[in-house]
């Protein structure tokens, strides 16, 4: 019998909507790429983005940057992180956030991972107590968020300041409140595959005067910073200006300009992402040995992406074998169990450029998980067709390994 072959890509986004091409066709007509090259009584379209964005997220003031990697940087420069401050984060994250605390001199300090990829809460508390660290940069990673109110309350009562990556929640929820407002300062990505899409790009949140004004002289703003839209007053500037590399990380009105019109699509991409989301979760989980990390009730998620974790019985070589077999139907699945990083996928054992930690709890996680994209240019049909290919595969798996 012939095996079914989905034959659509899983980086293939929905393609950018025409007022966001003709805002970009605008911006090239005037070769004011430049954020703060504008003519007099002109907003820069990076100035209006920040300020549309901050009323958006609900927040104070935001500042665009050239990456969602960057804007981590320039917020852990901007709290007080410097050389060998100790910052707490998750295991389970990508490269660039354990990356962002080493890049400016910190010294990132593991947080294990439990089974629903959300932080060990036991482990945290732990962790305080041994590392004595005053940061802690949490990776709401795969749009999975934490207890938040729990989070709150542990790191309130050890005066812990809390910068969030956002990466993956933009426009997620807990209990009614934005991801992003819940630390003193939130990091936002607009790469490719995140929830609005300007190839690279980021931004930074905060209500904090003297956070923002610290980060937009840390962009790079020179003494421009008042051509900011979302921004303190001129004195809060004036304290710091002397004080503040220049890390030159600033968005251009390019990018700004495609952005500003997809802000508004960001809830109705959320409903549809969601509905393919829980296509999958609602499947896979009737499925024997297969592990759907549970979404507690508070959150309100973006499911832009699906995680699930195969038996603990199961093999490398049989989870090899599937992430292969399903390939070869044309279904990309990625395994964080794979000891050699793959394409954006690592863990934390391939960090070598800080001390390594001995985290079992996470490695066994690890082990376990698979995480699959879910652009919007798939429909529920293609859905069922990459569910079927799965379910199959493991099927057949299984078979094997008994």
């Amino acid at each position: 019998m012939k095996k079914t072959i989905f034959d659509k890509t899983f980086t293939q986004q929905e393609p950018i909507p025409r007022s966001a091409i003709n805002g970009a066709v605008r911006v090239l007509k005037t070769g004011r790429l430049h954020r703060y090259n504008t003519i007099e009584g002109e907003l820069s379209e990076t100035a209006l983005l920040e300020k549309e964005y901050a009323f958006w997220q609900k927040s104070k003031y935001c500042l665009a940057t050239t990456s969602g990697g960057t804007a981590l940087q320039i917020a852990l420069r901007a709290v007080g992180v410097k050389a060998g401050t100790k910052v707490l984060t998750n295991a389970f994250t990508l490269a660039p956030v354990p990356g962002a605390i080493s890049a400016v001199g910190g010294m990132p300090v593991l947080i294990e991972t439990t089974k629903d990829l959300t932080i060990d809460f036991d482990h945290l508390l732990k962790t305080i107590k041994t590392s004595k660290a005053k940061f802690m940069l949490i990776s709401h990673m795969r749009g999975h968020l934490s207890d938040m109110a729990r989070l709150m309350n542990i790191l309130s009562k050890h005066k812990i300041c809390l910068i969030e990556d956002c990466a993956h929640t933009m426009g997620a929820n807990w209990k009614n409140k934005k991801s992003g407002n819940f630390g003193s300062i939130a990091c936002f990505s607009t790469q490719t595959y995140k929830h609005i899409n300007s190839g690279e790009g980021g931004f930074i949140t905060t209500n904090d005067k003297k956070l923002i004004a610290s980060a937009i002289l840390l962009s790079g703003s020179y003494m421009l910073y008042n051509k900011h839209l979302s921004a303190p007053q001129e004195s809060e500037f004036k304290k710091l200006k002397f004080l503040m590399p220049n890390c030159s990380s600033r968005m251009d009105n390019l990018r700004a300009s495609i952005l500003r019109p997809q802000l508004k699509k960001i809830r109705p991409n959320q409903k549809k992402w969601n509905i393919r989301h829980d296509f999958f979760k609602k499947k896979l989980s009737k499925i024997s040995g297969i592990y759907v990390p549970l979404r507690p009730l508070q959150e309100s998620y973006v499911g832009s992406s699906f995680q699930f974790l195969i038996s603990e019985n199961w093999s490398r070589r049989s989870i090899e074998r599937f992430i292969k077999n399903v390939k070869k139907r044309g279904v990309e699945l990625k395994w964080f169990g794979d000891l050699d990083p793959k394409g954006y996928t690592s863990r934390h054992e391939s960090w070598k450029y800080f001390p390594a930690q001995n985290l079992k709890n996470t490695s066994k996680v690890m082990h376990q998980l698979i995480d699959m994209r879910i652009p919007l240019t798939f429909t529920l049909k293609d859905c069922q067709i990459i569910y079927k290919i799965i379910e199959e595969e493991l099927f057949i798996e299984y078979k094997k390994s008994k």
